[in-house]
């Protein structure tokens, strides 16, 4: 059965995280990705470890984790682009391709004569995607963008973290790169809403990614708070600033979460907590007076949750449709009955390990279901293939494009 994009090509210029998840997403679903990598370094991720994945025989490789997480599925050609020879490759490539995605800085792609308005002229059916931290224009245009600064300076760490007023309270960044992440997801919408264009008119298109913008734009809710209120969303915590109760709580023998999403689920708790009175309560019968009356509430909750233990809260509320769990370390995740029930760990052949563990994609479809054809691969692992059958270079032509440190 083929993938759902089983006749697309992806060049994929991108490093790090934000592209390759697009478009290791894209392989997924049945894309051929044609990933190029500076020769002898490859993608900077590469370097990014320990842990590293082990041989058959327990020792490092040189694979980092980080590189695994984002590059299922593709081939790896090594490629100098800052050369005359590497460039007319890349054109070559394009012609034939469907996809191209970068995350070079504003303007390098124009000097390597590789600017979608180059590679236009040559595919105008392209769809081409630059990922940069704050888009082509504007005033910052011309500067890195990274993960970490734009958690900083979207909105994202001023409301993740604990009150400033609580111990180990102040401004936290997200556990894993929120706005790479995101963007990458953004960025895989963007490049299937242009498909369906091109579906429609032949012609491609220009797609400019920006992790700031991206970042705003996942504040969600909390912008209209902001915009409708005009007051300045604060930390919590693990609080909801507009739903109580919903934050985490101490059990007898652990912590878990309590999510109580209305006031019908409220009741239920309540009869299950033994404490029917705070539902009848006017301070507390609506969501929107347990809001207004938290600081009341919340304390007189933990004082019932810690009589008893996780299980025994989790069990009867759970059954009851009240939305709550034990708060899991990435070991309990994986090793969950309902994470390996849906196959949430995957593992595939890798030509130096034997095999390689990764991470299931969520999407799950009837008709084109997803594929996982490869590990992610070696640096240049794919590079004389690709080279000989798109590109019509083999022999002593790559040899001296070898030598030259091109490939």
């Amino acid at each position: 059965m083929s993938g759902a994009l089983s006749h697309l090509r992806v060049l994929d210029l991108s490093r790090i995280l934000a592209g390759p998840w697009a478009s290791q997403t894209l392989a997924d679903l049945g894309a051929e990705v044609i990933k190029i990598e500076r020769p002898s370094t490859g993608d900077d991720t590469r370097g990014w470890g320990p842990p590293y994945l082990h041989d058959q025989d327990g020792n490092a490789t040189g694979e980092s984790a980080y590189f695994l997480s984002a590059n299922r599925g593709k081939k790896s050609v090594t490629l100098d682009i800052a050369t005359h020879e590497g460039q007319a490759i890349i054109r070559k490539l394009a012609e034939q391709s469907d996809v191209f995605i970068e995350n070079y800085k504003v303007g390098d792609m124009a000097r390597y004569g590789l600017a979608y308005s180059d590679l236009r002229a040559i595919n105008p059916r392209l769809i081409y995607c630059s990922i940069t931290g704050f888009g082509q224009d504007g005033p910052l245009s011309r500067l890195a963008g990274y993960d970490f600064i734009v958690q900083a300076m979207g909105g994202l760490m001023s409301i993740t973290g604990e009150r400033d007023e609580l111990p180990g309270g102040g401004p936290q960044k997200v556990g894993v790169a929120f706005a790479d992440l995101m963007t990458g997801m953004y960025a895989t919408v963007g490049i299937l809403a242009a498909l369906a264009h091109r579906t429609e008119t032949g012609e491609g298109q220009y797609i400019d990614m920006a992790l700031l913008d991206v970042q705003v734009a996942a504040m969600a809710n909390m912008n209209l708070n902001y915009l409708v209120s005009g007051k300045t969303p604060k930390r919590e915590g693990n609080a909801h600033a507009n739903i109580v109760p919903y934050q985490v709580f101490k059990a007898k023998d652990g912590q878990m979460v309590l999510a109580v999403g209305n006031d019908g689920q409220f009741r239920k708790f309540c009869e299950i907590a033994d404490c029917t009175h705070l539902a009848t309560d006017p301070h507390f019968a609506t969501n929107a007076a347990r809001v207004t009356n938290r600081e009341t509430l919340v304390p007189m909750i933990r004082e019932i949750l810690v009589t008893r233990t996780i299980e025994q809260w989790v069990t009867p509320l759970a059954a009851a449709g009240i939305p709550c769990g034990p708060i899991n370390d990435i070991a309990q995740t994986f090793a969950h009955p309902q994470v390996q029930y849906r196959g949430m760990r995957v593992d595939l052949p890798h030509p130096l390990s034997g095999s390689a563990p990764t991470v299931a994609n969520p999407i799950r479809m009837s008709a084109s279901p997803i594929q996982y054809r490869s590990a992610p691969p070696t640096l240049g692992q794919h590079t004389n293939d690709v080279l000989v059958s798109l590109c019509g270079i083999a022999g002593d032509e790559l040899d001296e494009l070898r030598k030259k440190g091109v490939v």
